[in-house]
């Protein structure tokens, strides 16, 4: 009896152990190999005029959006006369064409950030080297004493910030 006992304990231990490498090997390989997380590009960035533009009526705007440039929007200026005559208008011309968005401006154009104050004109530059050129301007790191995870800014998020 304790032979048919036994057999009958072994038989179900065996299968529990049997099973249990089955499960871990499953959660093993998801484990290791993540399926890929679809990330959306973000390709619009808010910002606020330090001055904000003022149009023809009077009214301040200075609230707008940016998008990431193309390739196409840097080649475009260098056709532009305007910029063949004078490199510095380089800037103007393409930042008319990666604002999408200011205050209530209808239509936002070189003709609009022509207008500008420099000091505006400055903080629009620099905004579009953080979105452009670095990209992400925030890093991961870990604490060195509690080993917690955190973000830190790398980029100024002002003028003459670094």
């Amino acid at each position: 009896m304790r032979r048919g006992s036994s057999a009958r304990t072994s038989a179900p231990a065996e299968a529990e152990v049997l099973a249990e490498p089955a499960e871990t090997t499953a959660a093993a390989v998801p484990a290791a190999e993540p399926a890929p997380v679809r990330q959306q590009l973000r390709t619009e960035f808010a910002f606020e005029l330090p001055r904000g533009y003022v149009d023809a009526s009077g009214t301040v705007h200075r609230n707008g959006i940016m998008r990431l440039a193309t390739a196409r929007d840097e080649l475009i200026p260098l056709q532009d006369r305007r910029v063949r005559d004078n490199p510095a208008y380089l800037s103007v011309v393409l930042l008319g064409l990666v604002i999408t968005q200011l205050g209530t401006v209808d239509h936002v154009h070189d003709g609009v950030v022509e207008k500008m104050f420099a000091s505006d004109l400055a903080f629009l530059q620099d905004f579009y080297r953080q979105i452009n050129a670095e990209g992400n301007t925030r890093a991961g790191v870990t604490c060195p004493h509690c080993e917690q995870p955190f973000e830190v800014e790398l980029g100024g998020s002002r003028l003459g910030e670094s």
